[in-house]
């Protein structure tokens, strides 16, 4: 039940630097740039973040996983000012940014002879 304040730290980061830039994109798609601004997207990834870790700590399982589901849509509607509908396929365009964004720098990286996954092992 003990949460790793240094994991969690690091979680954050990870999140402001990769997940806010790419909330942001998605939400400038699709609730317009009016909507969708830059700190909505960092307070998104932060909140959402740091709830997970709370509740992944206290729960864990199925349920937290849906709980925070349901968390990171109600984050997205409210900073981003749109409705459920709207907040998940703003969620899963999202998600189509980062994989495509993930394999353009995979590729990159294997042009450039960087091999992530051997300096892993």
């Amino acid at each position: 039940m003990a949460i790793d304040f240094v994991g969690l730290l690091v979680q954050i980061v990870v999140a402001a630097v990769i997940m806010a830039p790419v909330l942001w994109i998605a939400g400038r798609l699709l609730a317009g740039k009016d909507k969708a601004k830059f700190t909505d997207a960092l307070w998104i990834a932060v909140l959402g973040t740091v709830i997970g870790a709370v509740l992944g700590a206290l729960v864990g399982g199925l349920i937290a996983a849906v709980v925070m589901f349901i968390v990171w849509l109600a984050l997205i509607k409210h900073f981003f000012d749109c409705g459920w509908i709207k907040a998940f396929i703003i969620a899963v365009v999202a998600v189509i940014i980062f994989v495509v964004l993930v394999a353009i720098l995979a590729v990159v990286l294997a042009v450039l002879g960087i091999v992530i996954i051997g300096a892993l092992i």
